[in-house]
């Protein structure tokens, strides 16, 4: 069995929505990125060097995620805010 060089890297959807949108200045990026496996990798990735001073909501392919939720190729992961409301 041969292993591809691109075994380990990975393009990943990224979606932000509500106020995360403004913090990230876009609603949806693609990734590439190597050696991400959970969720939080993908935020620890995107939100360098940003201040994000909220609590921030997960999902991975529309499910809620928590963020330990491992990530492959091809995933769509979603961030927002929480929801509150009456």
């Amino acid at each position: 069995m041969t292993q591809s060089k691109n075994e380990h890297s990975m393009t990943i959807k990224v979606l932000y929505f509500a106020s995360l949108k403004e913090v990230f200045g876009c609603a949806e990026q693609v990734i590439n990125s190597t050696g991400m496996s959970t969720v939080d990798d993908v935020w620890r990735h995107v939100s360098a060097g940003c201040e994000v001073q909220q609590s921030v909501l997960n999902a991975v392919n529309q499910e809620y995620a928590a963020s330990d939720t491992a990530v492959k190729a091809g995933d769509e992961v979603a961030f927002f805010p929480p929801v509150t409301g009456g």
